[in-house]
């Protein structure tokens, strides 16, 4: 029988696993300030709304879903943080999940990360021209959030909207 992770289980596994995230985002941070440090070669990358935009989903977004794509699709079938919890990704018969379908699930699951980015680009490039825009996107962010974790408490197999949508599971 499955034992599905519950919002706990999954809320810990992620917090575990943003320490290495940060750890990613201290190094390019370092990277970058040595790198402005002796030159202004960056300044390019955000120089308008949507060079920012880019340069972060190649630099931040894109390799943060790899790493959730590449070892949940493993023979582990799950990131650092899902396995000192003993948690793994799977499908709906227990398998391995395909690259394929990693990837999906974590561009899923990162859309209102990158609709925050996007916002924030849209704060400081418009200084407020466009409030009513930048409202309504966060509150889409915090309705894809908060459906996310109702759906985790609520569906009898603890699945995330996410997990529903590239029909993945998460389990014990």
């Amino acid at each position: 029988m499955k034992t599905y992770a519950g919002f706990w289980q999954r809320v810990k596994a992620f917090a575990l696993d943003y320490l290495i995230i940060l750890g990613y985002l201290a190094a390019i941070t370092l990277l970058f300030l040595i790198i402005n440090r002796f030159s202004s070669g960056l300044q390019w990358l955000f120089a308008s709304r949507i060079q920012a935009q880019v340069a972060v989903i190649l630099l931040l977004t894109l390799p943060v879903a790899l790493y959730f794509s590449i070892s949940e699709s493993s023979i582990r079938q799950a990131t650092w943080g899902k396995q000192r919890l003993g948690l793994k990704v799977t499908d709906r018969n227990g398998n391995r999940i395909s690259f394929w379908r990693s990837f999906a699930r974590a561009l899923l699951k990162f859309i209102p990360w990158e609709i925050s980015h996007t916002l924030l680009w849209e704060i400081y490039f418009s200084q407020g021209s466009f409030s009513t825009f930048i409202n309504y996107g966060y509150v889409l962010v915090y309705l894809l959030i908060g459906l996310n974790i109702a759906s985790v408490v609520i569906t009898r197999t603890k699945q995330s909207l996410y997990d529903l949508l590239s029909g993945t599971y998460v389990v014990k």
